[in-house]
């Protein structure tokens, strides 16, 4: 039985997808250039920030009517990203159906739960706390946390070591394949959910151990151990 469930934040617990176009098109907007289409954020997301905000300039500058005399800088248009960020959380995100209810039912059942995710921790709180999902979470692990963020194994093996749980014991629930190299690198099993975003890419060709059409089947998961047993 799982000791240990990691999941994902964006495309996995919360579709943001709608709430983060809002922003990236504000900030366009101030700097009179061209929308993007969510459609594109959607393939965009999961690499953190600065990749998101790279992208949405590049396809902006591409379609712009007429070359601005200096473009903007990803440095001068984090901090403007920010404040059109914190804006728009909690205003058109929502909870995937079964969230709540899982997480619950996993805390009953003494298993640890973390949010391990790329997004900055200032974005990831004011998410999940727009959402009121923060105290069903025992840990948030953050793109800034630690010193390397997915795929790199260090989160998920950072939360194996801080409640001394096995990787046979750990399941990380993901999105993407950024979730599948970072599980197969730590070394546990990963499910994926088909809802999320995976650079409009098919999550089946990730190579995860499970697609599930829920999270709720984390929980019953357990429910199905415990039977047998």
């Amino acid at each position: 039985m799982f000791e240990l469930v990691l999941f994902d934040l964006d495309g996995t617990l919360i579709d943001t997808a709608p709430e983060i176009a809002d922003a990236v098109n504000a900030l366009l907007a101030g700097e009179r250039l061209p929308r993007v289409d969510e459609k594109l954020v959607r393939d965009w997301i999961g690499h953190g920030t600065r990749e998101l905000l790279r992208a949405a300039l590049a396809t902006s500058l591409r379609t712009a009517a007429f070359a601005p005399d200096r473009a903007p800088t990803l440095d001068a248009l984090m901090p403007a990203f920010g404040h059109h960020y914190l804006a728009h959380c909690g205003r058109r995100s929502r909870v995937f159906a079964d969230v709540e209810q899982t997480l619950d039912a996993l805390r009953y059942a003494g298993v640890r739960t973390a949010v391990v995710t790329n997004k900055e921790e200032r974005y990831a709180y004011a998410v999940l706390d727009a959402h009121r999902l923060r105290d069903y979470l025992d840990l948030v692990i953050c793109g800034d946390t630690l010193a390397a963020k997915k795929p790199d194994p260090l989160p998920a093996t950072y939360c194996m070591h801080r409640f001394r749980v096995a990787p046979e014991r750990t399941l990380l629930v993901g999105d993407s394949e950024v979730d599948v190299a970072t599980a197969r690198a730590a070394g546990i099993r990963v499910w994926a959910v088909p809802y999320g975003y995976n650079r409009g890419r098919p999550i089946a060709a990730a190579g995860a151990d499970r697609i599930i059409d829920s999270i709720a089947e984390v929980a019953r998961s357990l429910e199905d151990e415990r039977a047998a047993a």
